[in-house]
């Protein structure tokens, strides 16, 4: 195979999961709406790094990261520390510009997306 069809190739795989990520934070926003939650931002980004889905329900915000993988034990791994770092660095990041942070309680979690199933809604993880 050809170095210029192998870059395509990867190309693709990369276009293909991306896809399939955005689909997957959709699905678990749309999961978050029907458990009560407003959903506030996705895909929020800032120079330390970017939170899937921003989501209050009353006074509690939970910074979420979405993880589309075959088995749940797989999402949960793929939250790294330095992923758990970058999403609380872009949480404070968010929060200070809030007026009203010093009155809501903070969660981090996690949406693991498993094939031919409701998500899976992990809270409090980090």
């Amino acid at each position: 195979m050809s170095p210029a069809r192998q870059k395509a190739d990867r190309r693709e795989i990369r276009r293909r999961a991306e896809r399939r990520g955005h689909w997957s934070e959709y699905l678990a926003a749309a999961f978050l709406l029907l458990k009560g939650y407003r959903i506030l931002a996705m895909r929020y980004k800032t120079k330390s790094g970017e939170i899937d889905l921003i989501a209050r329900k009353r006074n509690l915000v939970a910074f979420v990261e979405v993880k589309a993988r075959r088995e749940q034990g797989l999402a949960l791994d793929a939250v790294g520390y330095e992923t758990q770092k970058r999403i609380h660095s872009a949480s404070e990041q968010w929060l200070s510009r809030r007026r009203d942070a010093h009155l809501l309680s903070l969660r981090y979690d996690v949406i693991a997306v498993l094939p031919g199933r409701f998500p899976k809604h992990f809270q409090d993880v980090f």
